[in-house]
C-alpha cells in the first residue's frame, strides 16, 4: 500500500473547512453555468480533425497510440481504454505521498483574489479582445501540495521531477509507479499543486494560470518547491532537462508559460485541452492575446527555445465558454495552430487530437498518460 503523510502548515479547523471548499475538479466548469441562474452549457460541436487549416495528422486504428519515440501529429479514437499503466499492479514499487498545505498568507507573490459568485465580466465594448471584471477583490485561500515520491529514489541524490496544476493527481502517481517499475522513464518526483481557487479571469487561479510572465514559475521555484524538499526529505535536480511540468486546460497553458519565460528552469511540457486562447486578466499590452499569442506571434517569431512537448486536444472541446466573441475562444483551433506553428519552428512535439473526446477527458488521460510521459522523457540522460 501506497504511504500517505500529511503535514499541516499553520491552519487549524477553520482552515481546513475553507481549504476543502477551495478546491476544484480536474476540469473545473467555469462559473457562469450550470447554476440555478445560468444553464447547463451546451453540447460543443464536433470537430473534424481534416478541416482546413488544421495541421495534416496520421490517423491511427482505433485504440492505438502513436510510438513513444516519434515526433509529429495524429488522431486517435473513438475508443479511449485504459493503458495497463493506469490500474495499480502487484509486484510494482509504490510510491509514498506527502501531503501539505499553504496559505495565502504566507506568500509574497499570490497573497489571494477572488471574483464574486455567479458573476463574470463583460466584453470591453472598445475593445472585444479584453474583458472588464469589476467584481475581483482580494481573497485569502489554502491550497494543497501533494508529492509523490518513488519508492527508487535514492536519499540524497538529486531527482528529476514534473509539476503538474490542480493537483492532486493520483492517475499520474499511479502511471509512474508501472513506468518508473519498467524502466519507460526515470525515476521521478511528482508535485501536484492545487490551484488558489476559482477559474478564468477574476479568479486566482486564472491569475496563476492564465497570466503569460514567469511569476507562476517564480511562485514554484521560490515557494513551493523548498517546502516540497524540507516535507518530503528530498532533493531536486536543478538541470532543467530533468524538470518537466504538465496540466490540463488553463493548468495546460500554465505549464507551457512556466517553461517559455523560464527555460532554464524546464525543458518538459505535457497538456491536455490547453487553454492557448485568449484568457489572460488583467490584460496585458506586451500580450494582448493572451496564451492565443503563443502560436499568433511568439512561437512564429522567437527563437527556439530547448523545449519538448506533449500535448492533445479533444474534437468536441471547447468552443466560445464566456461572454467573449473575439474569434480566439476556439480551443481546438487553438491547438492545431500550436502544432503548427512548433512544426514550422523546428520543435520536437507530439501532438495527439482525440476523437469522441471532451474538454480534459479523463478517458483519453487513462489511455494516453503512460505513452505521453514516456514520449516526454525521451532523450533525458541525469547528470
Amino acid at each position: 500500500m501506497r504511504r500517505i503523510w500529511k503535514v499541516a502548515l499553520g491552519i487549524g479547523f477553520a482552515g481546513c473547512v475553507a481549504f476543502a471548499a477551495a478546491q476544484t475538479p480536474q476540469a473545473p466548469a467555469l462559473p457562469q453555468t450550470g447554476t440555478a441562474q445560468h444553464p447547463p452549457r451546451p453540447p460543443m460541436p464536433v470537430r473534424d480533425p481534416h478541416s482546413p487549416g488544421y495541421v495534416t495528422a496520421k490517423e491511427l486504428p482505433d485504440g492505438a497510440l502513436p510510438p513513444a519515440n516519434v515526433d509529429g501529429d495524429f488522431i486517435i479514437g473513438p475508443t479511449h481504454n485504459a493503458a495497463p499503466e493506469m490500474q495499480v499492479r502487484e509486484g510494482a514499487p509504490q510510491g509514498t505521498v506527502i501531503e501539505f498545505t499553504m496559505s495565502s498568507t504566507d506568500s509574497r507573490l499570490y497573497p489571494g483574489i477572488a471574483r464574486e459568485p455567479y458573476t463574470f465580466g463583460t466584453p470591453d465594448p472598445k475593445d472585444p479582445a479584453k474583458l472588464v471584471v469589476t467584481t475581483s477583490h482580494p481573497a485569502p485561500y489554502m491550497r494543497k501540495v501533494t508529492v509523490y515520491v518513488p519508492q527508487q529514489y535514492v536519499a540524497g541524490t538529486a531527482a528529476p521531477f514534473i509539476v503538474g496544476a490542480d493537483g492532486p493527481d493520483r492517475m499520474l502517481f499511479t502511471a509512474l509507479d508501472n513506468l518508473i517499475a519498467d524502466k519507460k522513464v526515470p525515476a521521478m518526483v511528482a508535485i501536484s499543486i492545487a490551484n488558489g481557487t476559482g477559474d478564468a479571469q477574476g479568479s486566482e487561479r486564472g491569475l496563476e494560470y492564465d497570466t503569460m510572465s514567469g511569476r507562476y514559475a517564480e511562485f514554484v521555484e521560490t515557494e513551493v518547491l523548498p517546502l516540497v524538499e524540507e516535507r518530503a526529505h528530498i532533493k531536486l535536480t536543478h538541470d532543467p532537462d530533468g524538470r518537466a511540468t504538465m496540466g490540463g486546460s488553463s493548468g495546460g497553458s500554465c505549464a507551457l508559460i512556466m517553461a517559455w519565460y523560464h527555460p532554464e528552469w524546464y525543458h518538459r511540457v505535457l497538456t491536455y485541452s490547453g487553454t492557448y486562447v485568449n484568457q489572460q486578466w488583467p490584460p496585458n499590452a506586451e500580450t494582448p492575446h493572451g496564451a492565443w499569442g503563443f502560436h499568433e506571434t511568439l512561437i512564429p517569431h522567437s527563437p527556439r527555445k530547448p523545449i519538448r512537448l506533449w500535448m492533445e486536444v479533444g474534437d468536441k472541446d471547447l468552443l466560445n465558454p464566456n461572454a467573449m466573441r473575439d474569434n480566439m475562444h476556439d480551443w481546438v483551433e487553438a491547438n492545431e495552430r500550436m502544432a503548427g506553428a512548433l512544426k514550422a519552428r523546428g520543435y520536437r512535439y507530439q501532438f495527439v487530437f482525440a476523437e469522441n473526446a471532451g474538454h480534459t477527458d479523463r478517458t483519453v488521460k487513462a489511455q494516453t498518460l503512460p505513452e505521453a510521459l514516456e514520449y516526454l522523457w525521451q532523450g533525458y540522460a541525469a547528470k
